[in-house]
């Protein structure tokens, strides 16, 4: 309790620009117990695997996914991965940087990789499998071991790059031919997607990709007004629908550009809605538990939009405000000590901390 504590006591301060000042060390070491805990454990476990038939419907996790078995789910293992590594880069001489070097070398070897990359053409249904929330976490992960001046980074990135490549060829091949956006509060919401998507075309120099990630972008949301946020949230939410989309297009437009299209994008009844906190009435529910997430994405949104626009934009100190609020009041319970947050809630409080 008293390292909770201390949590919340670290981030209540001001957050506007001093998210990693605000982190400690300490606070690390507490929440990378969590991945390091369920990246090898296999069970419980939802595979999200349609079976070609009675061969491959008998194969364990394990064996679907030598490197992203754990933690429930193939995305939550991902970026249970993910968070490990900013951990690492974050606090180089972290009390448990043996375990997590260790976890990490076993899950990024070549040989599983390749089996990972080649499981998107072995099956008939593959194409779809994490589409697009899980590929938007590996694309966060290539990026996170490309930013990495280290060793072990650089031959880990090179391992992952054939699953990287099955991703970026799937995602390419897809995007011409969605024709409509998914504007839901989980995994395949579109926005959120294509901002993980973004960030790795630029930082890999995928010029191609970046510009039809772009160009879908504005095909699904420049023109869009009067988002209905007034209705948000459902009730097993992690992502805000309004919220990933305006996260999108303050990455696409310049500052100016999204000020103007924000005012016309959220009216002030939708935003009166969003500043309220989600209510989680039982953390034990697998999916009711989804909500700690949806203040954790809500706050890393407020944060990047208030980032563009003006100091005079009244809207720019509430939404830091509110930012800084959620985090504070939601961090105790990403160690819950419940399995239905804690396999993957920790991701979240570290991406909206250091994003």
């Amino acid at each position: 309790m008293k390292k909770i504590v201390l949590f919340v006591m670290l981030l209540s301060v001001s957050f506007e620009g001093h998210s990693q000042e605000l982190f400690s060390e300490k606070i690390a070491l507490q929440l990378s117990t969590l991945p390091l805990h369920c990246i090898s454990q296999e069970f419980p476990n939802k595979t999200g695997h349609s079976s070609d038939g009675p061969e491959d419907h008998r194969l364990l996790p394990s064996e679907l996914h030598p490197s992203f078995y754990g933690c429930l789910d193939w995305h939550s293992s991902v970026h249970g991965h993910w968070m490990l590594i900013k951990l690492l880069k974050t606090y180089p001489n972290i009390a448990n940087k043996d375990e997590i070097m260790a976890t990490l070398e076993n899950s990024l070897q070549a040989d599983k990789l390749k089996i990972e990359a080649e499981y998107f053409k072995k099956y008939k249904t593959t194409k779809t499998f994490e589409r697009t929330y899980g590929w938007a976490w590996l694309l966060k992960l290539d990026q996170e071991l490309l930013t990495w001046d280290n060793p072990k980074a650089k031959e880990w990135h090179q391992n992952l790059q054939p699953l990287t490549e099955s991703i970026v060829s799937l995602w390419s091949d897809f995007l011409p031919k969605q024709t409509y956006p998914n504007r839901t509060g989980v995994h395949p919401n579109t926005a959120f997607g294509l901002c993980f998507a973004l960030d790795w075309a630029r930082e890999a120099k995928q010029t191609a990709f970046e510009n039809a990630i772009t160009e879908k972008a504005n095909t699904f949301y420049k023109h869009q007004q009067n988002a209905p946020a007034y209705m948000e949230p459902d009730g097993s939410d992690f992502l805000s629908p309004s919220l990933e989309v305006a996260d999108l297009m303050r990455r696409i437009m310049s500052a100016r550009e999204f000020e103007k299209w924000f005012k016309k994008y959220l009216d002030k009844t939708s935003i009166e809605n969003l500043l309220n906190q989600p209510v989680v009435s039982d953390r034990t529910d697998f999916q009711i538990v989804h909500l700690d997430g949806l203040s954790l994405s809500r706050a890393w949104c407020f944060k990047g939009i208030a980032k563009s626009l003006s100091p005079k934009n009244k809207y720019k100190a509430i939404f830091e405000k509110t930012s800084s609020d959620f985090l504070t009041k939601t961090l105790p319970n990403v160690t819950s000590g419940n399995y239905g947050g804690d396999h993957w809630l920790a991701s979240f409080a570290v991406y909206a901390i250091f994003d």
